[in-house]
């Protein structure tokens, strides 16, 4: 069975999608289409390039994510190296490590560009501060003068994962401008639209989303450092906790990751297995309930569920 995934954003807990990949995969589904944001995007990227539920679960353990948190520049200065550091460079921690391990993990299923992957199989969803909008690559690489084709995969997802204040944004230079790029939660942290379109679905779309715990934590703000902690937190929180439209709810699967910050860089293995079984349960219970054609009927009626042919779908 064929569907297509859209991965929300969510820092470290993206562990969680892991589990929840492993329960679809045993349903017998295949994906399509993926897309994702933030750490959403690294997931679709893995997916786009080959890899199954089970390799993703042996490379996001054995992922040193500590290493994501290396201290350079102005950093390495006690006390006011993060001031400094943000002052300096808009963030505190370089994407290079992120970057790198990506790199290496999409060249060992010979990916290195979109061109390598299936065209329109793949979708990382940026936000570009210069520009104030939302960008999906590779579909808008022509805005920016660059070919498709030719953009590296790994580098659209460390855009993507370029959490604001927490890392530094990567730059893009096009047509005499440098953009800025950042996390693509900014501006869309769950575009579980991605795929849509006015015709009928030919198979489901999947969205996976994080749902942490609303801290009660009275957070200090007492100076700078701190309060930009609780900036970031509160952001993230928030961004959790959004509303979802109906139509959208019933296609997602909502993962609890429990007070798990989606910067907690210093994940145990046992903590990571505890994402891991959150995903698994999560997507055990969603599929007991899904029915594409009652969601067909329900959300897209103008169609018809039964009797309608159907596009043959591409090779993957």
């Amino acid at each position: 069975m064929w569907a297509d995934a859209v991965f929300q954003g969510g820092g470290v807990r993206g562990i969680a999608f892991v589990g929840a990949l492993e329960v679809a995969e045993a349903k017998g589904y295949r994906w399509m289409r993926v897309a994702g944001t933030s750490s959403g995007s690294i997931v679709a990227a893995l997916l786009a390039a080959g890899y199954r539920a089970q390799e993703l679960k042996a490379i996001m353990f054995e992922m040193d994510l500590a290493q994501l948190m290396r201290k350079t520049g102005w950093l390495r200065l006690p006390v006011v190296g993060g001031p400094l550091q943000l002052w300096r460079k808009y963030g505190l921690y370089p994407m290079e490590p992120l970057e790198q391990w990506l790199r290496a993990r999409l060249a060992e299923k010979g990916v290195r560009t979109f061109g390598d992957v299936e065209e329109g199989r793949l979708r990382v969803v940026v936000t570009d501060l210069t520009a104030g909008r939302m960008v999906v690559f590779p579909d808008d690489c022509p805005r920016y003068g660059l070919w498709p084709q030719e953009f590296p995969v790994a580098r659209a997802a460390a855009m993507s994962c370029a959490i604001p204040y927490f890392f530094q944004p990567l730059r893009l230079r096009a047509r005499g401008r440098t953009h800025l790029m950042v996390d693509g939660g900014v501006l869309s942290n769950y575009p579980v639209w991605l795929f849509d379109s006015k015709e009928k679905p030919r198979w489901p779309t999947f969205g996976f989303r994080l749902v942490g715990e609303r801290s009660t934590q009275v957070q200090s703000t007492s100076n700078f450092w701190h309060y930009t902690q609780a900036l970031l937190k509160t952001m993230i929180s928030a961004v959790d906790h959004l509303a979802v439209r109906e139509a959208d709810e019933v296609r997602t699967i909502f993962i609890p990751t429990g007070p798990t910050s989606s910067t907690d860089f210093s994940l145990t293995d046992r903590e990571k297995e505890a994402l891991y079984r959150a995903g698994i349960q999560a997507a055990e219970a969603f599929f007991e309930r899904w029915d594409f054609d009652a969601y067909c009927l329900k959300f897209r009626p103008r169609y018809r569920v039964h009797g309608q042919k159907q596009a043959t779908p591409v090779n993957v």
